[in-house]
């Protein structure tokens, strides 16, 4: 639309500039015919001028005068150099038919040119008044404002504040007591910098929210949008509030735990240290059957405190309240402590367990404890979901300047939904009974070591196929001796 109106402009200009240039033409040929200066209808030189005048083009007004001057000159050079004729009376009929035809054409196109513009003005003037309704009614204010903050201009039609009552008042008549000095911040912010943003609580509710966005224009002058807030401050500190309820809860069931759990070890240790020791025979002979329940007792009594601990650590950590105490040691000994541990289950599960330990020891700097957890963790689990006739391999390698710990299985494997799982505190895999078997504790308490020490776990499985677990961690030890020390989580 805008390039259609373009044309139609560049059109009518042309008609216009053709209509002086034609009547400076006519005037000049009349003129001579007439006698030149000392004619009739010498006057018809200054036709040029008076249409570009009655057109109401600025850019025509030099264009006309300058025809007319030169229609004189031409005019008054054929006078004095040449013989020019008198007009006869004869010639009065068509000189003043063409004078008659040239003033019609004239104001014709002059008329012509006129109108045109009238509906430009009127278009320009209705698209000025649309925007100064939408502008004065659309649910923000916009500002002008001079370098102090004193308002020069507003539209807009924000509930509660009059448009017009604003002007000439500061924009601090719009914010609270408290928030003048971020608002006196932010006009030096857009003095300085050309654009500034001021969050404010209006004068008189606090409760209501303005966000303003300034901007300096070029000629120092300040403009400004200031919409009401209100609504999404108040959805921000609802959600911020139940954040900060959701974290207080969730520290208050992390302390729990860690009491209840040192709590329960207490008397779960008493029920394990008499149950092996009816289980050893240590004061004289017991019934077959006695025998039976103090085993049964002994090994419920060692799932309990392994799940026992898995909750107590893992609630630790997440109170921050977890320390590793950092040594050099070796962790291929460390390893090999866990396996000789983890057979007496491996073979009562029918499973091959194997180590693929380094020859020469492995220095690491680590936490002794925390690295057999983890390693005892993973053996565990890889133990738990392997049919009988199956393998598990724990690998320990110095690789690309980390240790590398992997704990590779035969088991039946993991799905691709619960792989994305895996890793977070309470999240199991399988079965209802192989669920049953932990506390979805084990691979969340890997991971959690193991980034206290800088590192990482990574998951790999297909069901069916068996599961392969990696701990890198960069803990490999260097050639000085270094003491142990703590080193908060």
């Amino acid at each position: 639309m805008a390039h259609r109106m373009t044309a139609r402009t560049r059109n009518t200009s042309w008609v216009a500039a053709a209509a002086v240039l034609g009547a400076g033409a006519a005037a000049v040929g009349v003129s001579l015919a007439a006698g030149g200066l000392s004619g009739p209808l010498a006057t018809l030189c200054i036709a040029p001028a008076a249409l570009a005048a009655l057109i109401r083009r600025p850019s025509l007004l030099p264009l006309g005068a300058g025809i007319s001057v030169a229609a004189l000159g031409i005019s008054g050079l054929a006078t004095a150099f040449l013989d020019l004729p008198s007009a006869p009376a004869a010639a009065a009929p068509w000189i003043g038919a063409a004078t008659i035809s040239l003033v019609t054409v004239a104001f014709a196109a002059g008329l012509v040119a006129f109108r045109g513009d009238i509906r430009r003005e009127r278009r320009r003037n209705d698209r000025a008044d649309l925007a100064l309704r939408l502008l004065a009614f659309q649910p923000t204010l916009l500002l002008s404002l001079d370098r102090t903050g004193s308002l020069l201009e507003v539209l807009g039609g924000l509930p509660g504040y009059d448009s017009e009552g604003l002007k000439g008042r500061s924009l601090g008549h719009l914010a609270s007591d408290a928030d003048l000095p971020a608002l006196a911040a932010g006009l030096h912010a857009v003095n300085r910098a050309g654009v500034a943003h001021v969050t404010i609580a209006a004068r008189g509710d606090t409760d209501r929210v303005f966000e303003i966005a300034l901007q300096r224009t070029g000629d120092g002058q300040i403009v400004a949008s200031l919409r009401d807030a209100s609504v999404q401050h108040a959805r921000e500190a609802r959600l911020e509030a139940a954040r900060a309820a959701a974290e207080q809860r969730d520290a208050g069931k992390s302390r729990f735990l860690a009491n209840m759990s040192h709590e329960l070890r207490t008397p779960l240790n008493a029920i394990m240290g008499f149950s092996d020791i009816m289980r050893q025979r240590l004061f004289g002979p017991l019934a077959d059957r006695y025998a039976e329940y103090a085993e049964l007792i002994h090994e419920s009594g060692s799932h309990l405190l392994e799940l026992i601990n898995d909750v107590l650590d893992m609630s630790k950590i997440e109170a921050e309240r977890f320390d590793l105490t950092l040594e050099r040691l070796d962790a291929g000994q460390a390893l090999t402590a866990v396996l000789r541990l983890m057979r007496g289950q491996a073979d009562r599960a029918g499973v091959a367990l194997r180590g693929v330990l380094p020859e020469e020891p492995l220095w690491v700097e680590a936490d002794r404890r925390a690295l057999k957890q983890i390693a005892l963790n993973l053996v565990s689990n890889a133990l738990k979901f392997t049919p009988r006739a199956g393998a598990v391999t724990l690998t320990l390698q110095a690789a690309t300047g980390v240790l590398e710990l992997v704990v590779a299985d035969t088991g039946v494997g993991i799905s691709p939904q619960d792989l994305q799982r895996l890793g977070r505190p309470y999240e199991q895999a399988g079965d209802a009974d192989q669920r049953a078997a932990g506390s979805g504790l084990g691979l969340s308490l890997v991971q959690a070591l193991a980034e206290l020490h800088g590192g990482g776990m990574e998951l790999e499985s297909r069901l069916g196929a068996g599961t392969t677990v990696t701990v890198r961690m960069p803990v490999l030890a260097t050639n000085e001796q270094a003491l142990p020390r703590v080193r908060e989580a």
